[in-house]
């Protein structure tokens, strides 16, 4: 790194939080900033630079915003005390969250009204990658947007999907990895359970289908947590009626059916509806089970 980059991180949740420490232990002056209070705290007791918006704004070089959703991300650029405006020009945006392309469209233009750069960088790879400097971030933004984002991106990213020249491509392919993400768990609760009906303990679904054609990285990742009975959220049930309804508000727009996408949304959200919205997202088996009168682990 030739020199240090004064970043802010926006959203400390567990996904910002993580890559906010490995901006840290690339060298970079890192603020943080999240509505959690602790989670601020927490921050700056590993490191993060003090300071309020308003008075460090116009010294940064990049903005990460690591945020829940659509809404959030306009909030913190453009809303009441919104980030943007205070920016110096030539500072780049960074915006991480799931949204449709044609929101990430949308907030480019507003900043490069002001002299700014914006890429759209959803992000994949869940909390532990993030704490790793070690995220697959699925990218798209003008070559100079790039080049200003380089600091950044290469403390975070193990691998970078440079998909396009305009905001849009990245939150595109974010949306088709969620629609696989989000039915690959369903699916697997639904194996599993469905193996219990049969005598099929799901310890021993886990072993033998992580070794057969059946397998997939979020059966593989999520099961575990099933067989443990630990929903300690690293990702909550409710970030999927989120994700999901991205993706078939896309699918509408585009006149395309997506029922696999449409029938894990309603799973997820009859675990929400539950009272399980909360919990790891592997916890849409407790649908499953209850449903065919079963006893998870």
């Amino acid at each position: 790194m030739e020199r240090q980059t004064n970043i802010a991180v926006f959203g400390l949740g567990s996904m910002g939080m993580g890559l906010a420490k490995s901006l840290l232990r690339a060298g970079h002056r890192v603020h943080g900033f999240d509505l959690n209070p602790d989670a601020v705290a927490r921050f700056a007791g590993e490191g993060g630079a003090p300071g309020q918006v308003t008075d460090i704004a116009a010294e940064l070089d990049a903005v990460m915003v690591v945020v829940l959703n659509a809404a959030q991300t306009e909030s913190v650029l453009f809303g009441q005390s919104g980030i943007a405006e205070m920016l110096k020009p030539g500072a780049v945006i960074i915006a991480c969250a799931t949204v449709a392309p044609q929101f990430a469209r949308a907030m480019e233009a507003r900043a490069q009204k002001l002299g700014l750069h914006y890429l759209d960088a959803p992000i994949s790879g869940g909390a532990a990658k993030a704490a790793q400097g070690e995220l697959t971030i699925m990218a798209s933004g003008t070559p100079d947007a790039f080049a200003a984002a380089d600091a950044a991106l290469d403390a975070t990213a193990q691998k970078l999907f440079r998909l396009g020249d305009c905001a849009g491509p990245g939150s595109a392919m974010k949306a088709v990895n969620q629609l696989l993400a989000g039915v690959h768990i369903a699916a697997a609760a639904e194996a599993v359970t469905f193996g219990m009906t049969q005598g099929v303990e799901p310890e021993q679904t886990l072993e033998v289908i992580s070794q057969c054609a059946g397998s997939s990285w979020m059966f593989e990742n999520r099961v575990p947590h099933i067989v443990d009975a630990d929903y300690t959220p690293r990702s909550s049930v409710n970030i999927w009626p989120k994700d999901l309804g991205i993706v078939l508000d896309i699918a509408k727009e585009a006149r395309f059916s997506a029922p696999l996408a449409a029938a894990a949304l309603q799973q997820f959200l009859a675990a929400a509806g539950s009272g399980h919205g909360d919990e790891d997202d592997a916890a849409v088996a407790k649908v499953y089970a209850r449903n065919a009168g079963l006893e998870l682990p």
